[in-house]
C-alpha cells in the first residue's frame, strides 16, 4: 500500500499521520478482502479548504469533517470482483502497477473539535475518519439507515481490532 500524504496545514496531532493512516487502511482492506496493491491520496486541510471541495464536488457550501473520492465503481460495496473487469486497466498506475483506489480529505479543525466533543483522543478521531473514508472507498455509504448501521459496525470493528478505542 502506498499513501501519498499532503499536509496542507502542517497539522501535528502528536502521532505519525501516515503511519496511522496506513495501519487503519490496511485493516479495512484486510477485513474487506481486498488484496490488490492500492495507492491512496490523503490530504489534511482546514475548514476553508474542505468547504471549497465540499461545495465544488457535493454542492454543499459548508465545511465537513472528511471527504472521500473513490476511483472504483462497485456493483456491490466491498465486492472487488469488479477489478476483474475492464475497469481495472483504467485504475492502474502505469508507473507502479498499483490500484489508484481514491482520495481522502480530512479537516484538521474537525479532528480536534470532534475529539473534544466526543471525549476521546485525537488519534481515535483521526483513525475513525480514515476508517470511515476507507469504507466509502470500498463502496459503502450511509444514506439509508441500514447502510449507516453496516458502516458503523465495520468502523467499530476495525478500530476495536486495532485497539484504538474511546479513551
Amino acid at each position: 500500500m502506498t499513501f501519498y500524504v499532503e499536509n496542507e496545514v502542517q497539522a501535528d496531532f502528536g502521532f505519525d499521520i501516515e503511519e496511522l493512516s496506513k495501519l487503519v487502511a490496511e485493516k479495512v482492506l484486510e477485513m474487506e478482502g481486498c488484496d490488490y496493491p492500492v495507492e491512496i491520496g490523503l490530504t489534511i486541510t482546514d475548514d476553508e479548504g474542505i468547504k471549497e471541495m465540499n461545495s465544488q464536488f457535493r454542492g454543499i457550501d459548508s465545511p465537513t469533517d472528511v471527504l472521500s473520492f473513490p476511483n472504483v465503481s462497485y456493483e456491490t460495496a466491498g465486492d472487488f470482483s469488479v477489478m476483474d473487469s475492464e475497469q481495472k486497466v483504467d485504475l492502474l498506475n502505469p508507473d507502479t502497477g498499483g490500484l489508484m483506489f481514491g482520495d481522502i480529505v480530512i479537516n484538521e479543525a474537525r479532528v480536534r473539535s470532534q475529539a473534544a466533543d466526543y471525549g476521546h483522543s485525537l488519534k481515535r478521531e483521526f483513525a475513525f475518519l480514515v476508517a470511515h473514508s476507507m469504507l466509502h472507498l470500498c463502496g459503502y455509504d450511509h444514506m439509508e439507515e441500514d447502510e449507516a448501521k453496516v458502516m458503523e459496525e465495520k468502523q467499530e470493528k476495525v478500530l476495536g481490532e486495532l485497539g484504538i478505542t474511546r479513551d
